[in-house]
């Protein structure tokens, strides 16, 4: 499609930001009903060019900029390019394939795809839709990933706030059979189609190699473990001496024992609320030399951000009352509209009610297979912060 045949759509505003998301209340609602995902010409309030994206008069990000260049057509193309360059970053440039054989091969705004996300699990693809654009070219991401990994199976997903959200409809293939992944050594069974996004958490990848260092010999407790990833880290990569790994999830308790199964890795893992467990654990004095708390996400809604705060003051309250004196707490937010500011801050007032001090090792993120634009600070979502406490 020719650039002058696109439909074009106006703003409200002089557009003078970089940042790829224009929210519903800067756009003029079009007289003509333009379809979610369309891609369109953007015009300024003076008629001024700016940009060409995907439409969404649904969403509240009512549209996404893909390109600034008036000249580049959004065509196959285009799409084809972009995954290209950032398969490229993660094969070439951090060449990962050296470590590990899960990866996100793309990030959203990060690598300039907004509205999609790609995970490889070896030879397992996962793509996952956030926006009605993305979807509308599903088969172009497809084709293009199956041409750069040659005899891939994939399975896609849209979680259901997001179709709302977006208004579209996104019926996901018959789930692949789990299968087997290495990072660093470690071996974790990966199930795409179960109810934790992708399948497993490649983010966390360099955190846990770096936690693991901490462990040896040591007494190690992982709290919200998941399927086990710091758990297995730090008694089969860490050698620490005994680990207990908590999760209020059943599903993912059992995937945890099998990762500590592949690992020949033995580690007690208890089903059960954090909450309860602590305060059931704590009055009988056992403390660990090591502790790490890596909840799931608080909220996606900026009214509750608050709600989220007082989940992280305290859960982490609880858990700093585990760690043995001068023992290692990470503590970690995956909330990307909590900020790094606002975390350490919590983190503060959690140690100050416990009477414990903090002394902080390292401040750290997702995996640079996880980019974020200087211009789009919402692609910095993973906060992990190490601590000594005394």
């Amino acid at each position: 499609m020719m650039a002058s045949d696109l439909p074009q759509v106006k703003l409200k505003i002089v557009r003078r930001s970089s940042h790829p998301w224009i929210f519903q209340k800067m756009v003029e609602k079009p007289a003509d009903r333009i379809p979610p995902g369309t891609i369109v010409d953007i015009v300024d309030k003076d008629g001024q060019w700016s940009g060409r994206g995907f439409f969404n008069w649904h969403s509240r990000i009512a549209l996404r900029l893909l390109t600034a260049k008036k000249d580049e057509l959004l065509d196959a193309d285009f799409f084809a390019n972009r995954i290209k360059r950032a398969v490229d970053l993660r094969q070439d440039a951090l060449k990962l394939d050296d470590v590990t054989s899960a990866y996100r091969l793309v990030h959203s705004e990060g690598d300039g795809l907004s509205g999609l996300v790609v995970d490889r699990f070896g030879s397992t693809i996962v793509i996952e839709f956030f926006s009605a654009g993305m979807f509308r070219v599903r088969q172009i991401v497809q084709d293009t990933l199956s041409g750069l990994f040659p005899g891939s199976s994939f399975y896609w997903f849209a979680e259901e706030h997001v179709q709302k959200q977006e208004s579209f409809d996104c019926r996901p293939p018959e789930a692949p059979p789990p299968g087997v992944i290495t990072e660093h050594g470690v071996r974790f069974r990966v199930a795409p189609g179960s109810k934790h996004k992708t399948g497993f958490f490649v983010d966390q990848r360099d955190n846990r190699k770096f936690f693991a260092g901490f462990c040896a010999g040591k007494r190690v407790l992982d709290l919200c473990c998941n399927t086990g990833g710091f758990a297995v880290y730090a008694k089969s990569l860490g050698q620490a001496d005994e680990v207990v790994g908590v999760d209020v999830d059943e599903e993912v308790i059992t995937l945890a024992k099998q990762n500590a199964n592949l690992n020949q890795a033995k580690i007690r893992f208890v089903q059960g609320d954090l909450f309860t467990w602590l305060r059931d654990t704590l009055p009988s004095g056992q403390r660990f030399d090591v502790v790490v708390l890596d909840p799931a996400k608080q909220t996606r809604d900026r009214e509750e951000i608050d709600y989220a705060l007082k989940r992280y003051f305290d859960m982490n309250k609880l858990a700093l009352q585990a760690v043995a004196p001068g023992g290692i707490f990470l503590t970690c937010s995956c909330t990307g509209l909590i900020s790094e500011e606002m975390f350490l801050e919590t983190l503060r007032r959690s140690a100050w009610q416990v009477g414990r001090t903090l002394q902080i090792l390292r401040v750290a993120g997702a995996g640079a297979d996880h980019p974020f634009l200087v211009h789009v600070p919402e692609g910095r979502y993973l906060k992990a912060v190490f601590c000594r406490v005394e």
